[in-house]
C-alpha cells in the first residue's frame, strides 16, 4: 500500500468535523460534501495506530465491492474507490500509517480484506476490468494511495526513534489486511416516536373533568350555598317599601272649634336617571304636539299640570340624580292628573300631610306649629307631639322596571296609626276677646307689648292665653310663631301684686288682722337703714291692714312685714309657686328668678319682697297666685289640655294633680274681701264690672332691662264674682306710654275680659252684697 506525501497528508488533514483542511482535491474531485477515502477524524484507534474506521454504516476503504476479488498487497482492484489518503489521528504512543489501509504492529493478525469498499461521494468509477482508463496517464485512485505511501513513509512517528522504527517495520513487512476506515456522515435525525392517541385522550378527559368539577362547584356555591342570599337580594332590588304618614290628630278648643287640621297632600318627585330613557313614542301633549323623548318630553306632559313653563321643569329634570322635588303640598285634583300621564316610572306622587290652622292667629300662639316633617315645633304642637303624632304606616310591593306594581309579586302592608284629636281647655271665642282686647290696648297706650290670661281658679285651666300681635301659623314668612308665648317664658317683678302673698302670711301667722292699724307716711326707714318710699308723694296716713292693700302703700306694707320673719316671707314665696315652673307644659316656661334660701337676701332685699320686688316671675305666675286665693287657699296646676279624642271618638280626660294648700281657706276668703276694696274704693276702681262683685289688685313693677336702664310693667289682676270665684283674668302691658300705673291701663282691660267671659260661660250674677272692711282708723 501506498502512502501519501507530506504535501498530500498535509492538505488531507481531517478537521473536527470529517472534513479537510484546505487544499484542493485532486483529479476533479469535489470538495465541499466528497470525503477522502483514507480520511480520518484524527482519533487514535483502539490497537494504537490512526484507523481508517468509517463512521457507523460505512463500508472499508480497502473491501472491494461485493462480487470482486481484492488486489494483493491491499490495493484495491482497478474501479474500487480509492481510500482516503490520510487516516485518522492515532491515539497517544500509537501511530497509524496515512493510507486508507493502517498497519497493525508486527505479529498482529491481518483482517479480511475481501469485504467490498463503497466510493466515495464524487469519485470517479474505475473499470471492471481493473485497468485505468485509456487516458496515457495513471488513475487518480493510483496517484492517491502513492502520494500517500509517500507521505506516510516520511513521516516520523509522534514518539520519535519507536516510530521512526514502527514505519519502518510496517513498511517491510508482509502486507497486511487494511483497518477499515471510518468515514464521517452527518448523524441522521432521531425518529420520532409515533404519537399515542391514548395518552392524549387521557389528557383531554382528565382537563374536561377539571372544567365540569370547577362548573359543579361553582353551580353548587350559587345555587346551595350563595342561592338563598342571591335571591333574597334580587328580590330586595324589586322591592320598594313606601311610607305612609298617619294622620296627625287635630287640635280643638274646648267646644271641638278647630283650631289646627292636617289635610292631604302630595310631594312630585322625579328621577332624574330614568327620565334621560323615556320614550316618547307616539304620544301627543295637551297642544297635540308630538312628546319628545327625554326630559324634555316628560315636561311636555307634566308642566301644563304643575302649571310651570316648559323649559323650566325640563332643566329641572335633567340630571342623574334619583330623588328631584318638583313641587310641594301638591292638592289630590292635581296629583289624580298626574296619575292620568302614566308615568310614574319617572315621576311619582308621594302623599304626605299639610298642617292648617283655621282659625289662623287666634291661639296662634299658643297652637304652636310643625316643621315640614309634621313634628311639633312650639306650643300645643310640640307639647303634645306623642299624642297627635300617631304611627306610620307602610307599604312594600314588588315593582317592574317601569316602577308598577307586580300583581302576583310579594306584598306587605302595615297600616298608618292616626294621631289623637288634642281638645284644649281654651274657649275660641273668650280667646279671640282676649287677644283684640290686648292689642287695641297695645295700641292705645303705645306700649311695646301685652297679654291677657283667663283662668279657671276651680280647676286651673286656662280659657285664654293671649299676646298681642299673635302670629299666624300658616304664615311662615316670618319667624313670629317660633316665639312661643311670652306669657310663659318672659320674666318680670310682679310689683304691688305681690302684696297679696305679704297679707295672707301676715293673717295666716296671726301677726296681723284686717283691721290692725297703722301709720303711713310717704317715706319710712327699716331698722337696718334701709329707706322706702310710695309711688305718690301723700301724707302720712291711718290705714288699716286691708287699707294698706287698698292703697298699695310700699312704706306701709313694710312696716308689716316687719313682724313676719325673714325665713317665712321666703317660704310663703315658695309655696305660691315663684322660683318653679307651673307645670302648664308650654316650651320654654321659665321658672322665674329667687334666690336659693333666704340668708341670701341682703339687707334691703328682704324688705322688698314684700312690696313684689327682689324676685321675678312669669304672668303665668302670677296669675296663679291669685287664683290659688280665690281657690279658697288651694294651689291647681295651670293646664291646657282637656283630654284626647281617639279615632273612635273615646274622650280621656288629662290627668289633674291633686292641689295643694298654701293657706287656709278662713285666710283666702279675708283676702278675698281685702281685694274687694281695692276695687270698691281703691286702686282698681276702673276694673269694676256691673252686677258682680270684684276682687283684684294693680301692680307697676320695675323691670330692668339694663343693668342701668329700667322700664315698667303695669298689670292689673282680679277674680270674678267675687262672692262665688270662677274665673281669674290678669292683663300686663309692657312700657305703656300714656300712663304706668296698671288701674290706668290695664284695670279697663281686664274689665272689659272679663266681662265678656262671664257673659259666654254663663256665670250669674253676684248674689250677697259686698261688705266692706274699714280701710282707715
Amino acid at each position: 500500500m501506498t502512502r501519501p506525501t507530506p504535501e498530500r497528508a498535509s492538505r488531507g488533514r481531517a478537521t473536527p468535523s470529517g472534513g479537510r483542511q484546505g487544499g484542493t482535491p485532486r483529479g476533479g474531485e469535489p470538495r465541499s460534501g466528497a470525503p477522502r477515502a483514507g480520511g480520518s477524524s484524527g482519533k487514535p484507534a483502539p490497537g494504537g495506530g490512526r484507523t481508517g474506521t468509517p463512521r457507523s454504516g460505512a463500508p472499508r476503504a480497502d473491501a472491494p465491492r461485493s462480487g470482486a476479488a481484492p488486489r494483493s498487497g491491499g490495493t484495491p482492484r482497478s474501479g474500487a474507490p480509492a481510500p482516503r489518503s490520510a487516516a485518522p489521528a492515532p491515539r497517544s504512543g500509537a501511530p497509524a500509517p496515512r493510507s486508507g489501509a493502517p498497519a497493525r504492529q508486527s505479529g498482529a493478525p491481518a483482517r479480511d480484506a475481501a469485504k467490498p469498499v463503497r466510493s466515495p461521494r464524487g469519485a470517479a468509477p474505475a473499470a471492471r476490468t481493473g485497468t485505468a482508463k485509456a487516458t496515457g496517464a495513471p488513475g487518480a485512485g493510483d496517484r492517491r494511495r502513492a502520494a500517500g505511501a509517500k507521505a506516510g513513509a516520511g513521516k516520523a512517528t509522534r514518539t520519535g526513534a519507536n516510530r521512526t522504527t514502527r514505519t519502518a517495520t510496517a513498511l517491510q513487512a508482509p502486507p497486511r489486511r487494511s483497518a477499515p476506515s471510518r468515514r464521517r456522515v452527518a448523524r441522521p435525525a432521531p425518529r420520532r416516536r409515533p404519537g399515542n392517541p391514548e395518552l392524549r385522550q387521557r389528557w383531554l378527559v382528565g382537563l374536561a373533568a377539571i372544567v365540569v368539577l370547577i362548573f359543579v362547584v361553582r353551580l353548587v356555591q350559587v345555587q346551595v350555598i350563595d342561592g338563598p342570599g342571591l335571591a333574597q337580594d334580587a328580590q330586595d332590588a324589586r322591592l320598594l317599601t313606601s311610607v305612609t304618614p298617619a294622620h296627625r290628630g287635630d287640635i280643638t278648643d274646648a267646644d271641638g272649634v278647630v283650631l289646627a287640621t292636617s289635610v292631604d297632600r302630595y310631594t312630585v318627585v322625579a328621577d332624574q336617571a330614568s327620565i334621560q330613557e323615556f320614550d316618547g313614542g307616539s304620544r301627543v301633549d295637551a297642544e297635540g304636539l308630538p312628546v319628545e323623548d327625554g326630559a324634555l318630553g316628560i315636561a311636555q306632559l307634566l308642566a301644563p299640570v304643575l302649571g310651570t313653563e316648559k323649559a323650566v321643569l325640563a332643566a329641572e329634570l335633567t340630571g342623574d340624580r334619583g330623588y328631584v322635588v318638583l313641587a310641594r303640598d301638591v292638592v289630590p285634583e292635581v296629583q289624580r292628573a298626574i296619575a292620568d300621564l302614566s308615568i310614574r316610572a319617572y315621576v311619582r306622587t308621594d302623599l304626605t300631610s299639610k298642617r292648617t290652622y283655621p282659625s289662623g292667629s287666634v291661639g296662634g300662639t299658643v297652637v304652636g306649629f310643625v316643621n315640614s316633617d309634621q313634628v311639633g315645633q312650639g306650643g300645643v304642637e310640640g307639647a303634645y307631639d306623642d299624642l297627635l303624632a300617631g304611627t306610620a304606616g307602610s307599604v312594600t310591593f314588588e315593582r317592574s322596571r317601569d316602577g308598577l306594581n307586580i300583581p302576583t309579586g310579594e306584598q306587605q302592608s302595615v297600616p298608618a296609626v292616626p294621631g289623637q284629636d288634642v281638645r284644649l281647655t281654651l274657649v275660641h271665642d273668650v280667646q279671640w276677646k282676649a287677644q283684640d282686647a290686648i292689642d287695641a290696648a297695645v295700641s292705645s297706650t303705645g306700649a311695646e307689648y301685652g297679654m291677657v290670661l283667663v283662668q279657671d281658679v276651680r280647676t286651673g285651666e286656662l280659657l285664654a292665653l293671649a299676646d298681642s300681635g299673635a302670629a299666624d301659623p300658616n304664615d311662615r314668612s316670618t319667624a313670629a310663631v317660633a316665639d312661643g308665648s311670652r306669657a310663659v317664658s318672659v320674666v318680670f317683678e310682679p310689683g304691688s301684686t305681690g302684696k297679696v302673698i305679704t297679707m295672707a302670711a301676715a293673717l295666716e301667722t296671726g301677726a296681723w288682722t284686717p283691721d290692725s292699724q297703722f301709720t303711713v307716711p310717704f317715706t319710712y326707714t327699716t331698722p337696718n337703714g334701709q329707706t322706702f318710699h310710695d309711688s305718690h308723694e301723700h301724707p302720712t296716713e291711718r290705714l288699716t291692714l286691708t287699707g294698706v292693700l287698698a292703697q298699695s302703700s310700699n312704706t306701709g306694707t313694710v312696716q308689716v312685714g316687719e313682724k313676719i320673719p325673714v325665713q317665712v316671707r321666703y317660704d310663703y314665696l315658695r309655696k305660691f309657686g315663684f322660683g318653679e315652673r307651673t307645670g302648664l307644659g308650654l316650651p320654654g316656661e321659665s321658672p322665674g328668678i329667687i334666690v336659693d334660701s333666704a340668708d341670701a337676701w341682703d339687707g334691703r332685699t328682704r324688705y322688698a319682697v314684700l312690696f313684689g320686688q327682689g324676685v321675678s316671675v312669669s304672668a303665668m305666675q302670677a296669675t296663679s297666685v291669685f287664683s290659688t286665693i280665690a281657690n279658697g287657699g288651694v294651689r291647681t296646676t295651670p293646664s291646657l289640655l282637656a283630654g284626647s279624642v281617639a279615632d273612635d271618638g273615646a274622650f280621656t280626660p288629662a290627668d289633674r294633680p291633686a292641689g295643694e294648700r298654701v293657706i287656709s281657706e278662713k285666710t283666702a276668703d279675708t283676702v278675698m274681701q281685702m281685694l274687694e276694696s281695692v276695687v270698691d274704693e281703691g286702686t282698681g276702681n276702673a276694673a269694676s264690672i256691673p252686677g258682680y262683685r270684684v276682687a283684684g289688685k294693680t301692680g307697676t313693677a320695675q323691670m330692668w332691662v339694663s343693668s342701668s336702664a329700667y322700664t315698667y310693667m303695669s298689670s292689673f289682676i282680679g277674680v270674678a264674682p267675687a262672692d262665688d270665684p270662677r274665673y281669674t283674668v290678669s292683663v300686663f302691658l309692657k312700657s305703656p306710654h300714656s300712663s304706668i300705673y296698671g288701674g290706668d291701663i290695664a284695670a279697663p282691660v281686664f274689665k272689659d275680659v272679663m266681662g265678656f267671659t262671664l257673659q259666654k260661660m254663663d256665670v250669674p250674677p253676684s248674689r250677697e252684697p259686698y261688705v266692706a272692711l274699714p280701710t282707715t282708723w
